[in-house]
């Protein structure tokens, strides 16, 4: 087992800093422990600005939802490939990952091979890692094609993300039933979160 940190998605003006363990191998059990990290990016002097622009600030960014999309496939280092995503909420999951380009269906990704949305062929399934208080409840459709499935196995087609002044994180792992590695997540409690939030973006961010 390796561990991984990763710092490479900043949201406005802070790196978002993720710690993973990982086993490359084919076992389907996903251990999760608690907290990951949050490390402030730092600044660097790069240029000035002129006095009479030095009062200006930039508008405040609206709501988003902070996203960490795990590929079932390792990089060619033995490493989780992680791709960091943000996106307002109050939308489809599916319609988010495909809308920042993050595969959803894998080998049924060409036409004909899903339903589009529909939420009947049950190949959009994602693995909710953390955030699932972001989520709607399953549908009946997904009670249905997932009722052999773990809890926090979700259709992206039938499930939608917050509403639209949500903020939080939600780390999905893609492509569940084709993932070749095992890894662990140090999670963070939603109380955590917020207060990392308030700390870079101030109270309104919470």
């Amino acid at each position: 087992m390796g561990t991984l940190q990763l710092s490479s998605y900043a949201l406005s003006s802070f790196s978002t800093s993720l710690n993973f363990n990982y086993i490359t191998n084919s076992h389907k059990t996903l251990k999760t422990s608690k907290h990951p990290r949050f490390s402030r990016g730092k600044i660097r002097a790069v240029g000035t600005i002129p006095e009479n622009e030095s009062q200006s600030t930039d508008p405040e960014e609206p709501p988003f939802v902070a996203f960490a999309f795990v590929s079932s496939v390792l990089l060619p280092d033995g490493t989780p490939d992680v791709h960091f995503r943000k996106a307002c909420g109050g939308q489809k999951l599916r319609n988010i990952m495909l809308d920042s380009n993050i595969e959803l269906y894998g080998p049924y990704a060409r036409p004909l091979l899903n339903c589009a949305g529909g939420g009947t062929c049950a190949t959009c399934m994602v693995e909710i890692i953390q955030g699932k208080e972001l989520l709607t409840p399953r549908t009946d459709k997904e009670k249905e094609k997932l009722k052999k499935k773990p809890k926090n196995w979700r259709l992206a087609c039938q499930l939608t993300v917050g509403k639209k002044d949500s903020r939080g994180l939600l780390v999905v792992q893609q492509l569940p039933e084709w993932k070749g590695h095992e890894w662990n997540y140090e999670r963070i409690s939603p109380e955590e979160l917020a207060s990392e939030l308030e700390l870079e973006f101030g109270p309104e961010s919470s």
